[in-house]
């Protein structure tokens, strides 16, 4: 699966590269892209804040949605949170998401860790 992981870094959606380059990569806590976490490939991945950010594209929409639930609900019976936006979202409301985001980990931690 590391190969796998490492050929999706390689092949990121242009989405994932936005987010990536232009919010998380400077983000005050460290996070991964395309990492493995228990038999799942996360698009982003925050250890300290046990964080997943899924960034889903049109196929998450015109199919059903059981192989994320599936993934979402192991995900968190491991302990993490998992927040999803579509590539609409990233392309459309880029503030929003980072926002989102940023909440999300001062939620988890309990602190303001980035504004």
């Amino acid at each position: 699966m590391t190969q796998l992981a490492r050929n999706l870094r390689n092949n990121s959606t242009r989405q994932e590269k936005k987010l990536w380059y232009l919010f998380l990569r400077n983000f005050p806590l460290r996070f991964h892209r395309q990492k493995v976490v228990g038999v799942y490939i996360v698009d982003c991945y925050c250890q300290k804040a046990k964080l997943v950010i899924e960034i889903d594209g049109s196929q998450h929409i015109e199919n059903t949605h059981e192989s994320d639930n599936e993934r979402t609900e192991y995900l968190q019976s491991n302990g993490f949170e998992v927040i999803r936006f579509s590539n609409h979202d990233v392309d459309n409301n880029f503030d929003g998401v980072c926002t989102e985001i940023v909440h999300t980990v001062n939620t988890k931690l309990g602190s303001d860790i980035y504004q």
